[in-house]
């Protein structure tokens, strides 16, 4: 990242699994420039980094940008619930123009998982490296070339996406004797959670979401349109989105104190000037550099497209 043009500075902080770059350029660069460029060197680097490295840029957006937060609640499992955040709620509101990304915790991740029995595949002469190239190689869809006939062109697709747990314990392993081994006869294959890393508790374990707003939008116009897409969404019976942090009311508090300081400011100052100087015109003109500079400013934020958020 050293060079890039109107860069101020390059640091990182770097962790048992995580390492963050952050690079700091001049006020005058745009926000999607400057994300370009990074871009660009990460792919100049993407075939010198170990396997499995993968770097992604951070989120375009800022730390106001923490607008909506909420749980779910109802009937439902802790892996359902993630279930139906994940694949139904999440992809919902990523549509919403102005959120920049759903950011989630708590639930249970859904799994595959196969638990082996170390005496069954050493008696079948396997490894589990073995065990582990046979799944990976009998879970992909590939394609099957085409052939031709009557002047058209047929296709072939084969399809070996395994999407239940008899699916992974139907994949044949070897053969003995003509007889094929399965999976299934050396592990145990089961639908379960992952290992957690944490949770979310609100009565209960629960998931819980973040809506995180795109740099520059309106935050208090993003709100509201967020809470219409939630009102339309069809929920399984029972669940609902509980909110529990909304950034709405701490916009809508910190404009009312500005309107309330504004007016007691110039109540305030048009009485000590009306006391020293003894002229009520004068008072009144002098105090009016309050509320009309306030409206330059507001004039100066309406052309450059500025929103009254945080």
């Amino acid at each position: 990242m050293l060079g890039l043009p109107n860069k101020q500075e390059v640091r990182s902080l770097s962790n048992l699994g995580l390492s963050m770059v952050t690079i700091v350029f001049d006020d005058s660069v745009p926000m999607y420039f400057a994300r370009q460029l990074v871009s660009e060197r990460l792919q100049q680097i993407s075939s010198l980094l170990p396997q499995g490295i993968q770097p992604v840029l951070g989120l375009p957006s800022t730390a106001f940008g923490e607008l909506y937060q909420y749980t779910l609640s109802g009937p439902m499992s802790p892996m359902e619930l993630k279930d139906l955040h994940e694949w139904v709620i999440k992809g919902q509101l990523r549509t919403i123009p102005g959120v920049s990304e759903i950011n989630a915790w708590g639930g249970q991740t859904k799994q595959f998982q196969i638990v082996v029995d170390p005496l069954l595949l050493q008696q079948y002469g396997l490894t589990l490296h073995d065990l582990a190239a046979r799944i990976e190689g009998n879970n992909t869809n590939f394609g099957g070339g085409y052939i031709e006939h009557a002047s058209e062109q047929y296709t072939f697709l084969g399809n070996g996406r395994a999407t239940t747990a008899d699916d992974f314990g139907n994949i044949v392993l070897t053969a003995k004797n003509g007889t094929p081994v399965l999976v299934r006869d050396v592990a145990d294959v089961r639908v379960g959670p992952a290992p957690p890393e944490g949770a979310t508790l609100r009565n209960g374990e629960t998931v819980s979401g973040m809506v995180i707003m795109l740099k520059g939008e309106n935050g208090k116009r993003l709100i509201e349109r967020v809470k219409e897409r939630i009102a339309s969404l069809r929920l399984p019976p029972g669940v609902k989105i509980v909110p529990f942090y909304d950034q709405s009311f701490v916009i809508d508090g910190t404009i009312h104190t500005v309107e309330k300081n504004l007016f007691e400011g110039f109540v305030l100052v048009t009485v000590v000037l009306l006391v020293f100087l003894g002229n009520f015109r004068a008072a009144i003109i002098t105090a009016s550099i309050i509320p009309f500079s306030m409206l330059i400013s507001f004039l100066g934020m309406r052309l450059l497209g500025i929103s009254a958020n945080l």
